[in-house]
Order: C-alpha cells, then structure tokens, then sequence
C-alpha cells in the first residue's frame, strides 16, 4: 500500500526543515494519491524539477512506494513553470513542492539509472 500523498509531502518538509533548509507546499492536491512534483531552488537561480518516476521503473517489490525521477535538472524557472502548468492541465489533483537547499541527499527517492 503506498504511503498517502499528505503524509509523504508532510514528512518530506519536516526533514528538510531538519536540515536547516526552507520547503513550502505551492499547490495542494489529493490527500490520499495525488502525483507529487518537488521543485528544487538553487543559489544561482536554477531548478531542478522532479516528477513521480513512470511505473515501468518500479521492480515487482516496488509497487507501493513513491519513486521520483528528475525531469529537469538545473534549468530556467520559467521552463519548469512550463512544464508544471502542462501537468495541471493533465492532473489537476497534484501537488507541488518547493524546496531551497543546495543539497537533498536522499530525501526524495529516485529511480536507479539502469545505464
């Protein structure tokens, strides 16, 4: 079963409050299974975007968790804004997060690159 939406994006500031950092919910979607998207800000002004990983990159044991992939790394504010209105156009029910730290380490679980 995988973890509520609410409780993941709750859960997900609170540690990166713990690390000194700052995250603001900027759109609130679906408590239970809304998609959710993590904007990351960097000093220089770029983001980083990520985006729930496709369901093709889950292994069989995987089914319940939430994996994320990076949909665009270090770009223009303006092109994930881009992107993130076409994802709202598709999901209303979404959510986004906003992050500013330089660094995540391993907050936001990602896909292992196969490569």
């Amino acid at each position: 079963m995988r973890l509520r939406a609410d409780i993941f994006v709750s859960a997900l500031l609170r540690r990166v409050f713990a690390s000194g950092d700052f995250a603001a919910v900027e759109k609130k979607g679906a408590e239970e299974a809304g998609a959710i998207f993590i904007r990351q800000h960097f000093r220089d002004g770029l983001e980083t975007l990520y985006a729930p990983a496709p369901q093709t990159a889950f292994d069989e044991g995987q089914a319940g968790d939430r994996l994320f992939e990076i949909r665009l790394s270090r770009g223009e504010p303006e092109a994930v804004r881009t992107m993130l209105e076409r994802e709202r156009k598709f999901d209303p029910d979404l959510w986004i997060v906003e992050l500013e730290a330089d660094e995540l380490g391993d907050m936001i679980p990602l896909i292992r690159d196969s490569g």
